[in-house]
C-alpha cells in the first residue's frame, strides 16, 4: 500500500468539553497518513485515479472549523470519515494535536491516533 501523508494541518475550532473552549475557540494541528495505490495514477499521469491532496486539506479544514464536539477522539473519527469518502483512499491514519489543551501542568502536546479503513 502507497502513502500519501498531509502534516501540520492547522485550523481553529471550538471543540472541547468546557465552555472556555467552546467560547474561545483554540488551534488544532492535524496529520493524515492515507493509504491507497498509487499504481493506476501513475501509470497515466492521471489525478483522478489518485487522491488529491489538497482538496484533502480543505476538507480536514473544513471539518476542524466546523460543528463542535467535546472530544477530540470525536474529531479524529469525522476527519478520518472525511478521507475515506475518497475513492482512491482504502485507510487512513489521523493524528489530531490539542496543544492548547487546557490542563494545569507544564505539557508540550495532546494528541489521539486513530487508524481506520474501509470495511
Amino acid at each position: 500500500m502507497d502513502r500519501v501523508a498531509l502534516r501540520g494541518l492547522a485550523a481553529r475550532g471550538h471543540h472541547g468539553v468546557f465552555a472556555r473552549e467552546r467560547e474561545e475557540g483554540q488551534t488544532f494541528v492535524v496529520d493524515l497518513d492515507m493509504g491507497l495505490d498509487t499504481r493506476p495514477a501513475a501509470e497515466g499521469d492521471d489525478l483522478s485515479r489518485t487522491v488529491h491532496y489538497g482538496v484533502v486539506a480543505e476538507e480536514v479544514v473544513a471539518v476542524i472549523e466546523g460543528e463542535p464536539v467535546d472530544l477530540i477522539e470525536t474529531l479524529a473519527q469525522r476527519i478520518a470519515d472525511t478521507c475515506l469518502r475518497h475513492e482512491a483512499v482504502h485507510e487512513v491514519e489521523v493524528v489530531v494535536h490539542k496543544p492548547d489543551a487546557p490542563i494545569a501542568v507544564p505539557f508540550e502536546d495532546v494528541t489521539i491516533t486513530i487508524k481506520r479503513s474501509r470495511a
